[in-house]
């Protein structure tokens, strides 16, 4: 069995290979929530559905989120009446949104849902929230302003200094039912490469997590999310460094070493692997830029052996 901890992107791509080496039904997806919010009166979880979307195989690859074959109807004719369309919800997408916030509104738990949307989407992979309770990401500018993750991340195209990050209603959240099971439980545990601050933070915010994903060290590996000092996608070296954080794969080894024993680092970064040692982690130095699906399943077997060789 696998769990891995999973943001959006970066993070579906890993998940794609993982699933082309190992049993589906075996992974273990735990998704970062953080990122929710209501717009329109909808629920919208852009990671849980990114990952859904990808999984499913409806994802659009060009864009990295979204459902292949979009249309725009809905946002063409709100944005004409002068509504809000900063935050681009594609027709498809929409019927997502839809589904989840009459369900939401009926009682169901957000793991539940999210559960009937796999099986409607065709997912074969456990995908579940970190939380079935709110938490909410709040990036906090340079001039003082707090505003909700998407506002940072979209309306302001993640394009002003951060000089602070909390995770709203982390402290009363619990882990969503089988989470904390599916770590005790696995015998790899993967950090999918997410943006460390925003996309695997929330999950670690989220009590009970942490100390199980300490519990369980050795079986722990994380694949960068930078690579040569630099994110792929996406303001995780940016925010590493307005932070307080290098930059880097030390500066990732730095943040993960108290919980995970393994991090793998791209070729790129393969003269910082002492660095990345000193931190306190093993590492391994694979070809981690995922430009295909074969790439991903190549990446997802260096990360299974990985675990394996740290036992």
């Amino acid at each position: 069995m696998i769990t891995a901890l999973a943001g959006g992107v970066g993070a579906a791509k890993l998940l794609r290979g993982l699933v082309r080496v190992h049993d589906p039904a075996g992974v273990t997806a735990v998704v970062n929530t953080g990122d929710d919010l209501v717009m329109h009166g909808l629920h919208i979880s852009p990671d849980l559905d990114t990952v859904l979307y990808t999984l499913g195989g409806r994802n659009d690859d060009e864009r990295g989120w979204g459902r292949r074959g979009e249309t725009w109807t809905v946002m063409e004719a709100l944005g004409a009446l002068g509504g809000e369309d900063w935050f681009r919800l594609g027709d498809l997408d929409l019927a997502t949104h839809l589904y989840r916030s009459q369900r939401l509104s009926q009682g169901a738990s957000l793991s539940a849902v999210t559960a009937e949307l796999a099986r409607a989407l065709g997912v074969d992979v456990h995908l579940v929230p970190m939380s079935d309770d709110p938490v909410r990401t709040k990036v906090t500018l340079r001039d003082g302003v707090e505003v909700p993750f998407q506002e940072y991340f979209v309306r302001l195209h993640h394009d002003v200094a951060v000089s602070s990050v909390r995770f709203e209603g982390a402290d009363a959240a619990a882990p969503a039912p089988g989470v904390l099971a599916a770590v005790a439980a696995a015998q790899t545990v993967v950090v999918c490469p997410s943006n460390p601050i925003v996309s695997i933070g929330p999950i670690l915010a989220v009590p009970g997590v942490r100390a199980a994903l300490a519990a369980r060290r050795d079986r722990v590996v994380a694949v960068s999310p930078i690579v040569a000092g630099a994110a792929l996608k996406g303001p995780a070296d940016r925010l590493l460094a307005e932070l307080g954080h290098e930059s880097s794969v030390r500066g990732v080894a730095e943040l993960y070493a108290p919980f995970a024993g393994t991090l793998v680092v791209d070729e790129a970064d393969g003269p910082m692997a002492p660095a990345v040692e000193a931190a306190g982690m093993r590492c391994v130095v694979a070809a981690s830029v995922m430009h295909s699906v074969e790439d991903a399943a190549v990446l997802a077997q260096v990360v299974t052996e990985a675990a394996l060789a740290a036992r």
